[in-house]
């Protein structure tokens, strides 16, 4: 494949990306979707459930996630649901798993277009990325933790599955347990 033709279909396959979340997106907020995806209703179905909480759980975090409904949400689903270990646990398991599913998605129809940039600029960003995946994707986590901008420039870029899943794991870890605290406290007033 030439490539201007190379190219041609990296910008097409980034499209369809958009469309796809556009699309997404749109249909959550038709169909109410993001709007029933509250901590209060996720905690009434998730006892509703019972033993299938915690799975109801994480598919609704993976769902959740692909709309844009924010990860705060699920977090204090969780800690309301199940404690603070418990609901800690499960958050931290229902995020990863959701960014997994993520990147999955994102990287199926969008493929790894800033791999292939040749921009200096735009190197330079990424050398940390393609230097030290893992590390750099932690500390990205602790402070953008679950933004859907980071998770679709990670997917896009060239960083392998199993360095992105370590570098969640381990900035997730201290955002979550910090926000799961925080509704434990709330929850106890």
């Amino acid at each position: 494949m030439t490539t201007g033709a190379a190219r041609e279909v990296r910008w097409a396959r980034v499209a369809a990306l958009a469309a796809l979340v556009l699309g997404l997106v749109v249909v959550g907020r038709l169909t109410g979707l993001t709007d029933h995806l509250s901590a209060p209703r996720i905690r009434a179905a998730l006892a509703a459930a019972g033993v299938w909480g915690p799975v109801l759980f994480v598919v609704a975090f993976s769902a959740g996630e692909l709309v844009h409904v924010p990860g705060t949400v699920f977090v204090a689903a969780a800690v309301f649901s199940y404690g603070r270990l418990g609901g800690c646990a499960l958050a931290l398991c229902g995020a990863v798993v959701s960014l997994s599913v993520n990147f999955v998605v994102v990287r199926a129809v969008g493929g790894e277009p800033l791999g292939a940039v040749r921009r200096p600029f735009v190197r330079r960003m990424l050398a940390h990325l393609d230097g030290r995946p893992v590390r750099t994707i932690a500390l990205l986590r602790l402070v953008l933790w679950m933004a859907p901008q980071l998770n679709y420039a990670l997917a896009l870029s060239s960083v392998r599955f199993r360095d992105y899943l370590a570098g969640s794991v381990l900035g997730l870890a201290v955002p979550i347990t910090v926000i799961a605290s925080f509704f434990d406290h709330v929850l106890n007033r």
